[in-house]
């Protein structure tokens, strides 16, 4: 049961929600260049690490090179530049003990509801504690002139799993990725994977191949995705390295593979017909002869309509080209005892069914947003250089890119927050809130077809069609927005009602 904390609230200047990789970068770029700010870091779990932490199914790795999802402060220091989750979390470890980051984190300590008072411009965050020994909850106060909340899109209690008809009368065990058991053996088993996203392209070669390995693994799918083979370590950066040095190599590095990918997702979607017959000329290549690649490696949509998918050094194919791996392509009509009934009459047989069926998205773990008594609509909300929200004051969000690293719009936004809030210490304002022209076009904040981003849509804010209301996904873009002036007409400044009255003696308005 939970208890109201009988300490006085907390007051800070700036309140981190979240410790993963937004969290962490973010209070090191504050702690760094805000050092007379008072800062900290709430995270509702046990541990740093956020998604690379709660994520434990087989090979769990990144889908982007650490050259560039690194940050950009700390080199990237591991050979391989696709990296397995347990070398992410060491590297953010490193990140959190080298900049002394500890003392600022507050673990177990869930943010169930955000007020803002325009009477003194400050949020009132109502914090859920948990004893680590005893597990009793207690209700702390935690006042902020500003929050950053680093909580990404997703949903953590729970993932995606669409209604199975027959789903009982599966005899086997159905886990989804997200609550992957500890125990789990799937040694010698049948394995099905529902899904062929990132997800399921990681899991297939996870445990279809090396010690403990399934007998053989499955890859259902409805719709193909596209699938690259790229390399697991990237040869031009351990040369870089080699002859500049670490910091001076990691920097060429990452601005090469900025600008490739830059380049590379550029092409593929301005020359569409190419950029498709190119990945089946690559897929053709990695894939038995015969394979039937127009079934199973032709999605129905233009790439980077929804994510490209990486196999490092084409471990997905290989899995395949060895038969310890399969791919169906066909729809599900019901579970069976014996595992799935498809559409088409066939059973794949299976000990074990992993639904890889995507997850939920969910902004700032779901909580209660209220500025002076009225509930925010996140929906109605529209994003401002992409981390700033209408309506809602001293609040900024970290949502990272779709189709380059997440890290490196991260970057760009703690930059700008960072120079927001010296400039309106330079100016005396107490608060800034965006405000969109009216009848300003919307579409969604997250530019893609994807199902969860689809299935999303009701809980994310939009997007403007123009910047800088338009979520821009091209870092070259985003760093000339970022770095260039703070405001516009688009952003509103005032003072706290408590500490201001403009000639006549009327105070400031509210937000």
């Amino acid at each position: 049961m939970a208890t109201e904390d009988s300490e006085a609230a907390a007051e800070f200047d700036v309140v981190i929600i979240g410790a993963g990789i937004s969290g962490i970068g973010a209070a090191t770029y504050f702690s760094r260049e805000l050092p007379d700010k008072s800062l900290i870091v709430l995270e509702g779990r046990d541990n740093i690490g956020g998604t690379w932490d709660l994520f434990r199914y087989p090979g769990i790795r990144s889908d982007s090179d650490l050259h560039t999802f690194g940050y950009e402060f700390k080199p990237w220091r591991h050979e391989n530049a696709i990296a397995d989750a347990p070398l992410i979390r060491e590297y953010l470890q490193e990140t959190v003990d080298e900049n002394g980051l500890g003392r600022l984190i507050r673990f177990r300590h869930r943010v169930v509801r955000s007020e803002w008072f325009s009477a003194d411009s400050k949020w009132t965050l109502s914090v859920e504690a948990t004893d680590p020994a005893t597990g009793a909850t207690s209700t702390k106060t935690i006042r902020a002139r500003w929050v950053f909340a680093a909580t990404g899109y997703y949903r953590y209690d729970e993932g995606f799993s669409p209604e199975f008809p027959g789903r009982e009368d599966f005899e086997g065990s159905v886990v989804h990725p997200q609550h992957w058991p500890e125990d789990l053996d799937y040694s010698g088993k049948k394995v099905v994977i529902i899904g062929s996203g990132a997800t399921a392209v990681t899991m297939v070669p996870a445990m279809s191949t090396g010690p403990g390995a399934a007998q053989h693994v499955t890859m259902l799918q409805r719709t193909p995705s596209y699938i690259m083979a790229m390399s697991r370590v990237d040869g031009l950066a351990v040369t870089l390295t080699k002859l500049l040095g670490e910091e001076r190599g990691y920097a060429a590095t990452r601005f090469k593979n900025i600008w490739l990918e830059h380049a590379i997702v550029k092409g593929l979607r301005a020359f569409l017909r190419a950029g498709r017959a190119l990945i089946r000329r690559h897929n053709i290549k990695r894939l038995p002869k015969g394979f039937d690649v127009d079934k199973h490696f032709n999605p129905p949509y233009d790439p980077w309509d929804q994510r490209l998918c990486l196999a490092p050094d084409g471990d997905f194919f290989d899995a395949i080209k060895t038969g310890s791996a399969s791919i169906v392509t066909d729809s599900i009509a019901r579970f069976s005892g014996r595992g799935i009934v498809l559409k088409s009459g066939e059973e794949l047989e299976a000990d074990i069914i992993v639904t890889a069926t995507g997850l939920n998205m969910q902004l700032f773990g779901g909580m209660p947003i209220v500025v002076d008594g009225r509930e925010i609509d996140i929906a109605e909300s529209v994003s401002y250089r992409g981390m700033l929200l209408s309506g809602i004051p001293n609040w900024a969000m970290a949502i990272g890119y779709t189709t380059s690293s997440w890290t490196l719009k991260v970057s760009l936004m703690c930059r700008y927050f960072i120079d927001l809030v010296k400039h309106m210490d330079a100016q005396g304002h107490d608060w800034a809130v965006p405000v969109p022209p009216p009848g300003m076009e919307h579409k969604p904040v997250v530019d893609l077809n994807a199902g969860y981003v689809k299935r999303g849509e009701a809980v994310l804010p939009k997007q403007g069609l123009a910047s800088p209301w338009r979520m821009a996904m091209s870092y070259p873009e985003d760093a000339k927005a970022l770095r260039g002036p703070v405001s516009d007409e688009n952003l509103r400044f005032g003072v706290s009602q408590l500490t201001a009255r403009p000639a006549g003696g009327r105070r400031s308005a509210s937000v």
